[in-house]
């Protein structure tokens, strides 16, 4: 996955200018995108030094790397994915999943607009998840770690610190796959009927659950969730009467 990123901290560590936010991004992905395709290259660009016909080693087994764009809801980088015809993912992290919707069009718009067939185009979907026998236990369970993790990125913005009201309206009506199996699955198959997305990504956050937990929500995950979506979506949707 290429993203440009939420945090900005590392342009000064490599001498980068944040003016040059969207120009570098353009400038790399182009770079990444002709490498992937062939063996020697020759690129020219305004701010890294130009590559006259070199070879980039080692390369993958594969004849290319399965490139996605990540994103995480600027208009201007679905537009880019759709115009590459790029498969690409969403962090949806905050707000309600609805509010994608727009912009999961806007994808598929450009890339209809670009000559691309939209219905070939891949797209994943990703939030952070935890998940347990027991709602209330995962909620629970999950909510230090989603504490720490939330305050201290909003320290750093100078956001407002996470309590748990606000952790329980995001695990309720945002975005938080935080619960036991059938609520999970239920949030994971209304996503897909907003967006059609092809894959989900889950995002754990483990800071403080114990690991014998964190490794029962990944065998939850993998033998009762992922099942029970798969089941739904192989099924013909019921018709509303």
């Amino acid at each position: 996955m290429a993203g440009r990123g939420s945090f900005i901290e590392s342009f000064p560590l490599f001498g980068y200018d944040l003016k040059d936010y969207d120009e570098l991004f353009t400038e790399k992905l182009d770079l990444l995108l002709q490498i992937n395709k062939q063996e020697i290259v020759t690129w020219k660009g305004k701010l890294r030094p130009s590559i006259p016909g070199r070879g980039v080693y080692p390369r993958p087994i594969q004849a290319a790397l399965p490139l996605w764009l990540a994103v995480g809801g600027t208009p201007a980088s679905a537009v880019r994915a759709g115009k590459l015809n790029l498969p690409m993912t969403i962090a949806i992290l905050g707000g309600a999943a609805d509010q994608f919707v727009p912009f999961v069009n806007l994808y598929r718009k450009s890339a209809k607009d670009a000559g691309h067939d939209p219905a070939a185009l891949q797209l994943a979907v990703s939030s952070q998840f935890y998940v347990a026998d027991d709602a209330t236990r995962a909620a629970d369970e999950f909510y230090p770690s989603y504490e720490v993790l939330m305050n201290r990125v909003g320290g750093e913005r100078g956001w407002s610190k996470m309590n748990r009201p606000q952790y329980e309206y995001l695990r309720k009506s945002g975005p938080l796959m935080v619960g036991d199996v059938q609520q999970v699955v239920d949030k994971i198959l209304h996503q897909h009927e907003l967006f059609g997305n092809t894959r989900f990504l889950a995002q754990l956050v483990t800071g403080y659950i114990d690991h014998r937990k964190v490794l029962k929500a990944i065998e939850l995950f993998g033998t009762r969730v992922a099942p029970a979506v798969r089941k739904a979506l192989s099924q013909p949707a019921v018709p509303v009467v």
